[in-house]
């Protein structure tokens, strides 16, 4: 007698675990971690890891506090993703305290007092650096300079580390010789003082398309994203829409007043875009889920980025952007639901 085994739909099976995906991630953001290490210093490394330790311990102390197996969720590499995530996005030589507020309220605040992965109705890592950047915005601001450009020599790594941690400026350097606007602040700040476009990008700190240092790390986190996108660990309807509703809507104010507003290539490899748009924008807990629904949201979310770019108070606006676009969600899912197989159209 033979026997059959009759098993539910859905019928294509996928052997891929959280654990694998986040590990993805990692993998993918080297090339560009990679290039901000090289342009600005070992500070980059330092807050990487910093940020790794303090997340793990959160997410140790929120586990057991909630009773949850450590093994199990450790494994999954959530919290070293959400580390990461913030870690590249804070200044090389951010004080040891906010890179440990920043990951805390990441951690604790925004995933876990929301029950964890899978139920955080927003970004943490975003959480974490908004709630930095609206709370120090003095020591969120104050990037170094791209090695090579101004200065005669980087810091060496144990300058690096003290300053991180002691508060205590190298000596042998000053302050403003390391320490410079990005090329969006400059460019902010510039135009409201009256100059032009082609006026400020005379600056040796403009690169070829858009900054010293960050085009390069724009250019590596691009590889890794198209690498995410090939092995199907992220959607390519989230940065399509995304990178694609920035370009169109800087192309708009571009031929409208190119004395007054950037190229639309200037803000696509400027500031957290490109590393936006496949690392962040596509979180599958708190981005759009449907197909269409994925694209609205890649689009609002690089609308918004260019408005608070160009209108706001923030020089970038990646990760408003996207803690706006969380709150949409749900309700862009709900607009866009595929039609059921088999039901009749009106």
């Amino acid at each position: 007698m033979m026997r059959f085994k009759i098993v539910t739909s859905p019928h294509v099976l996928q052997n891929t675990s959280v654990g694998q995906v986040m590990r993805r991630v990692l993998y993918a953001m080297i090339p560009g971690v990679a290039a901000l290490i090289g342009f600005f210093g070992w500070g980059v490394l330092v807050n990487l890891v910093l940020a790794t330790a303090v997340a793990l311990l959160a997410e140790t102390v929120m586990l057991a506090v909630r009773g949850r197996r450590l093994a199990l969720h450790l494994s999954d590499f959530s919290a070293v993703v959400t580390a990461w995530l913030l870690a590249v996005a804070l200044p090389p030589l951010a004080p040891w305290w906010l890179t440990t507020l920043g990951v805390m309220a990441a951690i604790v605040v925004a995933k876990h007092l929301y029950g964890g992965l899978g139920y955080n109705p927003f970004n943490p890592a975003m959480v974490g650096y908004v709630v930095l950047l609206t709370s120090f915005p003095r020591e969120m601001s104050a990037w170094l300079i791209p090695h090579g450009l101004y200065q005669p020599q980087a810091l060496t790594f144990l300058e690096t580390l003290r300053t991180i941690f002691s508060g205590e400026w190298p000596a042998r350097f000053a302050l403003d010789a390391l320490t410079g606007a990005t090329p969006l602040d400059a460019l902010r700040t510039q135009i409201g003082l009256g100059l032009t476009v082609a006026e400020i990008r005379n600056s040796p700190v403009f690169g070829f398309v858009a900054g010293q240092g960050w085009e390069w790390a724009a250019l590596g986190f691009l590889a890794g994203g198209l690498w995410l996108v090939y092995t199907r660990t992220a959607d390519w309807r989230i940065p399509t829409g995304m990178l694609g509703g920035l370009a169109v809507i800087a192309t708009v104010f571009y031929l409208i007043d190119p004395q007054h507003y950037a190229p639309p290539w200037f803000h696509v490899w400027s500031g957290a875009a490109l590393f936006g748009a496949f690392f962040i924008a596509t979180d599958p807990v708190t981005a759009s889920t449907t197909p269409y629904g994925r694209l609205i949201y890649g689009v609002g979310v690089g609308i918004l980025v260019y408005i608070i770019r160009g209108f706001g108070g923030y020089p970038d606006g990646v990760a408003f952007a996207v803690l706006l676009m969380n709150i949409a969600a749900p309700s862009i899912d709900l607009c866009t639901q595929p039609r059921v197989f088999g039901a009749r159209r009106g």
